[in-house]
């Protein structure tokens, strides 16, 4: 049986999170929702998405497939539920399919989705992330279930005895990770500090918390959960409830709280964003589908596309959404929304899209890495629709 994780219409409501890549792709816990579904089913799981993505996965094998909403929340009884359907049954709820099995000979794409035929149970009261302040929101039930997929591997906690570690039972250390002089508080939720990752003296970290493989906390960083930082990726000064992609930085002092950082991006020294408005009132941010301003909550800070990037200082507004490959820098707090390709506030002037490649390759050699030409053409994609919304 093929697992595939299928993106349904709330995609474009996690934009621009998912303007570069499938939900299925979106990092929240320790793992992306794709590599969660190869651990619990424990086989390869394939990507169903937009045209324009395709070509950023594998292809898709016809035959026997059970096909599963990425946005899903895995909790157990509804996995177990899923993983039972026999083929011509699925499974809905209000806002459409959860889960369908069925047998493939034809080219696999969203219409067999769309157009189903198959015999449906309805169900109720299922999680879903829908929008990108979810992810921030959901972080720490994903922390917690993804710290019992680690299941029974070794544990490194005895090689970083430098370290203060509170409620050790409920932290987790891979091989090659590098711990020293620090305090992990885990009484409030796990920490899982990845492969080869390195916790620098100084820090202050209270769980949840999810260091990923290759990432550094630089000295004196003071970090609150629930927060996930990807793997290959720096943080300092303060962080707290906050998600960030792979590759990316915020390596200086500044507060990021209550938000999410997409993959490659880097936060100038001293940016700082605002979690919270003055008033205590409603924090309303920019959606890409609704094309106006949503309500996010009490608490939401800034939502940043990749490849985006903010110079010194920069003072992020509360419930900032900035695009992808955006270079953000001016005068006075941010705008509210900062669209895609922009180059400094001023949304009238857009980031040359040659330079923006360039500029791209050169953050990406700094860690080994090359922009691959089916990105290229995913950002290519991206800055024409900009241009056309313009027009």
């Amino acid at each position: 049986m093929n697992i595939i994780l299928f993106d349904n219409a709330n995609r474009s409501r996690l934009f621009p999170l998912t303007l570069t890549r499938a939900i299925g792709g979106i990092p929240i816990g320790i793992f992306t929702i794709k590599e969660r579904w190869e651990r619990i089913t424990n086989q390869p799981v394939f990507v169903l998405t937009a045209p324009e993505l395709k070509d950023l996965y594998a292809s898709i094998p016809s035959g026997d497939c059970l096909f599963i909403d990425a946005t899903i929340k895995p909790e157990k009884d509804l996995v177990d539920a899923i993983l039972s359907l026999k083929v011509g049954e699925g499974m809905r709820d209000e806002h459409g399919v959860v889960a369908v099995r069925k047998l493939i000979k034809e080219e696999v794409d969203l219409q067999i989705i769309e157009h189903d035929h198959s015999y449906f149970t309805l169900i109720y009261n299922t999680s879903r992330i829908i929008y990108p302040s979810d992810i921030f929101k959901a972080n720490q039930d994903y922390i917690l279930f993804d710290f019992s997929l680690i299941g029974d591997s070794a544990n490194y906690l005895n090689d970083c005895n430098s370290t203060i570690f509170i409620s050790s039972t409920n932290i987790f250390i891979e091989e090659g990770a590098k711990v020293e002089y620090s305090i992990l508080n885990a009484s409030a939720g796990p920490i899982y500090i990845g492969k080869n990752a390195t916790v620098m003296e100084g820090s202050l970290i209270r769980g949840p918390f999810v260091l990923g493989e290759g990432s550094t906390v630089k000295m004196g960083t003071k970090v609150y959960g629930a927060t996930t930082v990807g793997p290959f990726s720096v943080i300092g000064g303060e962080v707290k409830n906050s998600v960030i992609f792979g590759f990316s930085n915020k390596g200086h002092d500044g507060y990021l709280g209550d938000s999410v950082i997409g993959e490659w991006c880097n936060m100038g020294a001293g940016t700082s964003n605002s979690n919270l408005k003055n008033t205590g009132g409603d924090v309303r941010v920019w959606s890409y589908f609704q094309k106006d301003y949503i309500s996010a909550g009490m608490k939401c800070g800034v939502i940043m596309g990749d490849y985006s990037r903010t110079a010194i200082n920069t003072s992020i507004n509360t419930g900032t959404v900035i695009g992808t490959c955006c270079n953000v820098f001016g005068s006075g707090l941010t705008p509210k929304h900062i669209p895609d390709f922009a180059w400094g506030f001023n949304d009238k002037e857009q980031y040359n899209f040659d330079k923006a490649l360039q500029d791209i390759s050169n953050w990406k050699k700094m860690k080994n890495k090359i922009l691959t030409e089916p990105e290229t053409k995913v950002l290519r994609h991206i800055f024409e629709n900009t241009i056309n919304e313009k027009i």
